[in-house]
């Protein structure tokens, strides 16, 4: 039974993670930020998690939650924001926002999760990128610059961790039917299907079981994985 933290643990990828790894019998505690109301359903759906609340670009909060955690096996770095606008109409404080959740909150996280890592002498970091990390995305110049951090983040913190035998990978989902892509309109989703090779925008739990594969294997390290349908090859 290994012991797990998810960022952003309510919703989407995040909750299919916290799905994921207690089907396999492990402890799982899930961060949740802003929205009280998806914390309190999925603590309903499954009672033997436990959520709790931190802001994770706030290295006060992230603190706090590593001080409640005695033991930790994997951390897996999901917390994100999104922002569509072109870069003319983007205020610096936005793009601050941004770079502070996305790319600050996995930094802060590893941060505080290498130290209880390196007195066991193992762990596994699984951080959440994006396709628009590896390729950019217009109208979104600042997720794709927090997302490419987070990969660039991810293969510096891998050969920096490798001789404590801890891992550090991350997945760059593609279009994932998620909360985060409700905005699409059905004539973009569909122009969007089109462009993925499957046809298809992928499911939440298919990101979740790459996840769990990388939080698992201990010769896998400084990857980034594209679940992406073949949308970047």
């Amino acid at each position: 039974m290994r012991e797990v933290l998810i960022t952003g643990g309510t919703r989407g990828i995040g909750l299919a993670c916290v799905e994921r790894f207690l089907a396999a019998g492990d402890r799982v505690t899930a961060l949740w930020s802003r929205d009280e109301e998806a914390a309190k359903r999925a603590q309903e759906r499954f009672p033997a998690a436990r959520f709790l609340r931190a802001d994770v670009a706030k290295e006060g909060d992230v603190q706090r939650i590593f001080e409640q955690i005695s033991l930790l096996d994997v951390l897996v770095n999901n917390a994100g924001i999104s922002l569509f606008a072109q870069v003319q109409d983007t205020a610096l404080s936005d793009w601050e926002r941004v770079l502070s959740v996305n790319a600050g909150g996995t930094f802060l996280c590893c941060k505080y999760a290498v130290k209880k890592f390196l007195a066991r002498g193992e762990g596994a970091i699984v951080n959440i990128s994006s396709v628009w990390g590896e390729t950019g995305g217009s109208c979104e110049s600042a997720y794709s610059a927090s997302k490419g951090a987070v990969i660039a983040f991810t293969k510096a913190l891998a050969k920096e961790l490798a001789p404590s035998f801890v891992t550090v990978n991350c997945v760059c989902p593609g279009a994932i039917d998620t909360e985060m892509n409700a905005r699409l309109s059905d004539a973009e989703r569909r122009a969007l299907a089109e462009e993925i090779p499957l046809g298809r925008f992928g499911r939440a739990e298919e990101v979740a079981q790459a996840v769990f594969f990388l939080a698992g294997s201990r010769y896998t390290t400084g990857q980034a994985i594209g679940i992406n349908g073949g949308f970047h090859i």
